[in-house]
């Protein structure tokens, strides 16, 4: 049996590689979603966390490792070897090094109130998880249920299963967390 070419098109389709003519209608309106929410939540970060997060991202580039090469390797080789009329400022380089020491200090500050905001973001993104799961969770117990009435409905006949009966009953999230905190604490008072 030969596929057609528009059926071989169609199997070549995954869940990676979208169709030729583009993402479906939801994924991209979901796509658009995420970006105007980080749009907004870039928009409302203050002064401090936007200079935080500049300051951060520059230290964590290469330019910030090139400059520090060039500047603290003038610095010793000038203090160590001599050149000309420079004369050593820093021969022990006490100096220097209380430079970096106040510059680490500061970078590292940097470096937290950054990582604190987007802690934050996490957090609000795992919540949104949460409800996400427990929803489809929800409609996944309420279509069990549903197709459960349509076999009694047409007389479909079907062996009993315990682990349908524990799939049609919903889930209490505040259970399940309560028991995930005492797993929790039981590991660490373990480790203890």
């Amino acid at each position: 049996m030969d596929l057609s070419d528009s059926d071989a098109d169609r199997n070549s389709i995954t869940p990676t590689k979208p169709p030729a003519e583009g993402l479906a209608p939801a994924l991209a309106r979901n796509i658009e979603a995420i970006v105007e929410r980080r749009k907004q939540e870039a928009k409302q970060a203050s002064i401090e966390e936007r200079a935080a997060a500049a300051l951060s991202g520059f230290a964590g580039s290469m330019m910030f490792v090139y400059l520090h090469l060039v500047f603290f390797g003038v610095w010793i080789f000038l203090n160590v070897a001599p050149v000309g009329q420079i004369e050593p400022w820093d021969p022990s380089l006490v100096i220097l090094a209380m430079f970096a020491s106040v510059e680490a200090i500061f970078l590292s500050t940097f470096v937290l109130i950054n990582q604190n905001r987007m802690a934050a973001q996490d957090d609000a993104r795992a919540d949104l998880d949460l409800q996400v799961s427990l929803l489809n969770e929800h409609e996944t117990t309420k279509l069990i249920k549903m197709v459960e009435e349509i076999a009694r409905h047409l007389h479909v006949r079907r062996e009993t299963d315990d682990e349908l009966a524990e799939l049609k009953r919903d889930v209490a999230p505040e259970v399940v967390l309560d028991k995930i905190a005492e797993a929790r604490d039981e590991a660490s008072s373990a480790r203890s």
